[in-house]
């Protein structure tokens, strides 16, 4: 899955690397998943997410990505510009 981030309370980018060092540490905590911001890293308030697991049910592929949207959604004061998933 790869998710762009506007983050709401960025105003430099020393703000948006603890928002989003936050985001990485506790997703992966909570879910087991690899993730990474892999754009816009040089940009204030937006980035890209993204985020891989391997599984054999693409059921749970869809489950825990649904999970990781409503966890950032309900946990950090960002807003979801786009969503991109991929089932390989």
């Amino acid at each position: 899955m790869e998710v762009d981030l506007k983050i709401e309370d960025s105003f430099s980018l020393k703000d948006k690397r603890r928002v989003l060092k936050s985001l990485i540490d506790k997703t992966k905590r909570s879910f087991n998943v690899s993730i990474a911001e892999v754009k816009n890293n040089d940009l204030l308030n937006l980035a890209t997410i993204g985020v891989s697991f391997v599984t054999n049910s693409s059921r749970f592929v869809d489950e825990t990505f649904d999970k990781i949207v409503r966890f950032w959604e309900d946990n950090f004061n960002i807003e979801i510009i786009d969503l991109r998933r991929d089932l390989l």
